[in-house]
């Protein structure tokens, strides 16, 4: 094991905590936010990390699994952001 491998390892342990410690203050951003605008913003925050968290992973990994799901989160999540903005804009989704 090189240097250089163990670096790598434990850059991708230590992106794994961030992004999870990220997951979770979003979490709770999305719980108490005090208007609903800052609990659609932690909910975004939220889909983002997790993304995140499951492209690292899968780097970790080394499966194709990881990548394919971060995609669904990823447009799942931004298709779920523009929902919740057009219902805070306008008070329904469905014209």
């Amino acid at each position: 094991m090189t240097l250089t491998h163990s670096l790598i390892t434990w850059a991708i342990l230590y992106a794994q905590f961030v992004l999870a410690v990220a997951a979770c203050l979003a979490t709770l951003r999305t719980l108490r936010g005090p208007r609903a605008q800052d609990r659609v913003l932690g909910l975004d925050t939220l889909y983002v990390t997790v993304m995140l968290l499951f492209v690292v992973t899968g780097i970790r990994v080394g499966t194709p699994f990881f990548y394919e799901a971060a995609m669904v989160i990823g447009v799942m999540g931004f298709v779920a952001t523009v929902a919740l903005a057009k219902f805070l804009i306008r008070g329904e989704v469905i014209e």
